[in-house]
């Protein structure tokens, strides 16, 4: 039997949000999901497949039609990460860097633009300590085509560290559909973040 929720009408991570809550009360084989957002569509087969589901997407007028389905003998999905142990911290440090802007600070504009661009070139600096890296509202342009930011990012997610950008605020940018760098996340991704790593910084 498969389950099917519809999620259309329905912002990130709403949709994640419920096929979560399905998963962990009834662990399907297959699961079904309509949704009518390019964004929330990203989300919910990067979130199907991380808990070992193989995806297959329709696409009917401005509804994406999304089949998730378990293998027979794969493990039930896992629940979503809890707070790391004192154990856990003490193996190694996880900074998670929010950037929410395209421009650092108040005042002068040009000013700020280079300051964050400098900023970016940065945090390789921090090492193996920077874990994340999430953009949020304006700062998702740093991870779209034409931004002189991407090849900064490439090396740093070259190096280990993993890259979000918020897919709400890519949509409202119009720029789904030219991010370059980067997965495409949801506000579940962000908090779970927050509450895994060992400081959060937000610029």
């Amino acid at each position: 039997m498969t389950n099917e929720l519809d999620c259309r009408g329905l912002g990130c991570p709403a949709p994640v949000l419920k096929i979560r809550e399905t998963l962990e009360k009834e662990a399907p084989a297959a699961i079904t999901v309509l949704i009518d957002n390019e964004a929330a569509w990203q989300n919910v087969c990067r979130f199907l497949e991380h808990q070992k589901y193989t995806i297959n997407t329709e696409k009917q007028g401005p509804v994406f039609r999304v089949v998730g389905t378990r293998a027979e003998g794969t493990a039930a999905p896992a629940k979503a990460p809890s707070a790391p142990t004192v154990t856990e911290r003490k193996a190694g440090k996880k900074i998670m860097v929010m950037v929410t802007s395209d421009h650092m600070g108040h005042g002068d504009d040009g000013l700020g633009d280079m300051l964050m661009f400098n900023f970016l070139k940065t945090l390789k600096e921090m090492g193996p300590d920077l874990w994340r890296l999430v953009f949020v509202n304006n700062g998702v342009t740093f991870t779209a085509e034409g931004s002189e930011a991407v090849p900064i990012l490439q090396e740093l997610a070259g190096e280990g560290v993993e890259i979000l950008a918020c897919g709400a605020c890519l949509a409202y940018l119009h720029l789904l559909d030219k991010i370059q760098i980067g997965e495409v996340s949801n506000m579940l991704d962000i908090v779970t973040g927050m509450q895994l790593a060992d400081s959060v910084v937000t610029i």
